[in-house]
């Protein structure tokens, strides 16, 4: 099921970002989040046009997605960046689908959000398939835009008008 985020949720969906920091490229944040930094992140969601869920099924959270700012200027409100981690267990069983499929559902009710970005990085072709099944347009790629465990890495930018 999922559902909006409580704080409850923090640690859980901190150790699925840290995995991720320390083992993966969906982030390119290279060092893990602490608690504090962590909290500071949720306070900024399921506010405005910022929702914060969780996919939980027997008390577990297997996953979260974000709508978050795009930039910090003005002009850019109607954007909103899109974020979905599982959590390892849990990959290739549906969570990610069903992850999207509400966080989009909530951008198109939404009537402040006109426009949806992803930025995924190289190396991370479940994310790209999640996108291309739900309709998002590769937008181009930045060649060696960061380094993730000491290799340059792309990002390419998908995008969903809703």
């Amino acid at each position: 099921m999922t559902r909006k985020a409580k704080t409850q949720d923090i640690p859980a969906l901190l150790e699925i970002y840290n995995y991720e920091v320390k083992n993966g490229v969906a982030t390119l944040d290279i060092n893990e989040k602490t608690q504090a930094q962590w909290t500071e992140w949720f306070l900024r969601h399921n506010i405005k046009n910022h929702p914060l869920i969780v996919l939980e099924e027997n008390g577990i959270i297997k996953g979260y997605a974000s709508l978050s700012s795009y930039r910090e200027k003005e002009a850019y409100a109607s954007t909103v960046e899109l974020s979905i981690y599982v959590h390892p267990r849990f990959r290739g069983q549906g969570a990610g689908t069903a992850l999207m499929k509400e966080i989009l559902n909530m951008a198109r009710e939404d009537k402040t959000v006109h426009t949806v970005v992803s930025v995924i990085t190289s190396g991370n072709a479940a994310s790209e398939r999640l996108h291309d099944k739900f309709g998002f347009s590769f937008c181009g790629k930045i060649k060696e835009a960061g380094i993730k465990f000491g290799e340059f890495v792309d990002i390419s930018n998908y995008q969903l008008i809703v």
